[in-house]
């Protein structure tokens, strides 16, 4: 199989391929008090992950609040990455966008105000408003429709914890992954061996093997080592947010083949990303307000941390940190 990763799919220009590496799925900042989008701050953060070795970045994710913004401002903080990407010249990084809704015509409505936004692939969950009624005929169905419509290619994700527990399994991936506007999967269930049998099937994209351009991502930075040890093609992980060096480093070492020092870099990051998934996004916001001056509060209703818990959180990666501020 060969998917469309890079292809133009009808488009006049070239799509931005999707490498392989470490992503982050930004996070959307707010101004304080009025809970406004903090457009200066997007684009700040946006060229600093980038300038620290990333290979792309997903907006409108679940780090990006995207169930908190209307589809005006997701369209303005894809519009305000991408900008910042090319004011900071980095004109070939690719953009993938959350542009999950809960109808086959709202989600490709999103898909084409994606496009326009500058986005080059989607992001999707399954729907699962109506959970008893999705069934894995109509999750397929869901996928099928979307992808034949949208200007932009599919990634698929697979978050149980976002939607109601559907778990996608391998031999629906697989079978998805025959769509040519199926690109690839994120694996934000932590299953390594369902991630390795999806890239086996489709032949995914490694560091040393273009393959069919198919991307099994890893959802998490806490299974780096795992993923690239199951053919995976990157890893999609909100911890990049705050330590992308240290992310990126594992990543490096495993490709390089220094694999001892990979596993020993990765217990380091898997320690550290513990205390940013325990605390989520009001979390990562404060670690990365605590270590780099800016990042503020999530749209409510989630709460704000008190001081003893934003406390934790920075002694929690403080280790992690020090090797990231080295790098």
């Amino acid at each position: 199989m060969t998917v469309s990763n890079g292809a133009t799919n009808g488009q006049q220009a070239p799509r931005r391929p999707l490498p392989c590496g470490i992503y982050a799925p930004t996070m959307t900042f707010f101004d304080a008090e009025t809970e406004d989008l903090d457009i200066p701050t997007i684009k700040k953060h946006a060229a600093r992950l980038v300038k620290d070795g990333l290979a792309g970045l997903v907006t409108m994710g679940s780090n990006g609040e995207a169930v908190h913004c209307t589809r005006e401002e997701k369209a303005a903080v894809t519009r305000a990455t991408r900008e910042a990407l090319d004011e900071a010249g980095f004109k070939d990084t690719p953009i993938i966008v959350g542009t999950t809704e809960g109808s086959v015509r709202g989600t490709i409505e999103l898909c084409k105000i994606a496009q326009e936004a500058g986005g080059d692939y989607v992001l999707l969950l399954p729907p699962s408003y109506f959970r008893s009624l999705m069934d894995e005929q109509a999750i397929h169905d869901y996928f099928i429709a979307v992808a034949d419509e949208s200007p932009l290619p599919l990634v698929l994700y697979n978050y149980p914890g976002a939607v109601a527990g559907i778990d996608m399994d391998s031999d629906l991936l697989i079978k998805l992954a025959s769509h040519p506007n199926i690109v690839g999967t994120k694996f934000t269930c932590g299953n390594t061996g369902k991630l390795t049998r999806v890239a086996q099937a489709t032949d995914a994209k490694t560091p040393w093997a273009e393959g069919s351009g198919y991307m099994a991502f890893g959802g998490m930075c806490d299974f780096t080592v795992q993923t690239l040890a199951s053919g995976g093609s990157g890893i999609i992980a909100g911890g990049a947010n705050v330590m992308p060096k240290v992310c990126v480093k594992v990543w490096n070492l495993y490709v390089e083949g220094k694999i001892d020092e990979a596993i020993a870099l990765q217990k380091t990051l898997a320690k550290g990303d513990w205390f940013l998934t325990k605390s989520a996004i009001a979390g990562t916001k404060q670690a990365i307000q605590s270590y780099f001056g800016y990042g503020g509060y999530p749209r409510r209703p989630l709460k704000r941390l008190e001081k003893a818990r934003v406390s934790t959180i920075e002694e929690g990666i403080k280790e992690a940190m020090e090797i990231e501020n080295s790098l």
